[in-house]
């Protein structure tokens, strides 16, 4: 459309003549009635402000800890079978059995047989002391069998066989008159004797005389 054609309509210049009128008597309305008033008490009135807060959003579901992996027992330690050894017999040889003629070697010299040892000398016997003192004595007693039998006299030759401590070891009746009658209490009795011990122990001879008193 043209500008100038538009300014030289004069219906369109008649209609904005018209609008401002109509506002012009409507300001003067609102002043008169104090509407215009309402209006600035309710621009002055204070106005209430609220801070908001800004909702936090709630974490996140934490997933709990895994458990701790299972540790599976140690598998027992390996131990190797013992070697057993067998032992194969050794193969069996047959053996073959040849005829060998031989001629037989000369018969030898015959053995030489030593003569035989001759016998170890025998121990020196220790030397027989009669009557040798002893250094403690014990009388033997008249027996009594002797007395029931009215033997009033008796006689006894013995050998005491003294150690080298000085201790009888051995008592040998030599002879005795009556037999077999005072015997045994002059082996009881020689049995006790002590001597003064020596290097070399040594057999003593002694002769018992046995006299029946009243």
């Amino acid at each position: 459309m043209d500008y100038a054609q538009v300014q030289r309509n004069p219906g369109n210049k008649a209609t904005g003549f018209i609008i401002v009128v109509l506002l012009h008597i409507a300001i003067g309305y609102a002043l008169v009635s104090g509407l215009a008033r309402k209006v600035v008490e309710v621009i002055k009135a204070p106005i209430e402000t609220k801070i908001i807060e800004e909702i936090k959003k709630p974490p996140p579901d934490v997933p709990p800890p895994p458990p701790p992996p299972k540790l599976a027992a140690p598998p027992p330690p390996f131990i190797p079978p013992p070697e057993i050894n067998i032992q194969t017999p050794p193969p069996i040889v047959q053996q073959t059995i040849t005829a060998v003629t031989t001629t037989p070697p000369p018969p030898g010299p015959p053995p030489v047989i030593a003569p035989p040892a001759p016998p170890a000398p025998p121990a020196p016997m220790p030397a027989v002391r009669k009557e040798y003192k002893a250094s403690y004595r014990v009388d033997p007693t008249y027996p009594r069998q002797a007395i029931q039998q009215g033997i009033a006299t008796g006689r006894v030759v013995a050998h005491v066989v003294v150690a080298p401590t000085g201790t009888v070891t051995e008592v040998r009746i030599i002879s005795a008159s009556p037999p077999r009658i005072f015997d045994r209490e002059v082996v009881r009795a020689l049995s006790q004797w002590k001597f003064n011990p020596e290097p070399v122990g040594f057999i003593g001879e002694y002769e018992i005389v046995f006299k029946l008193t009243d």
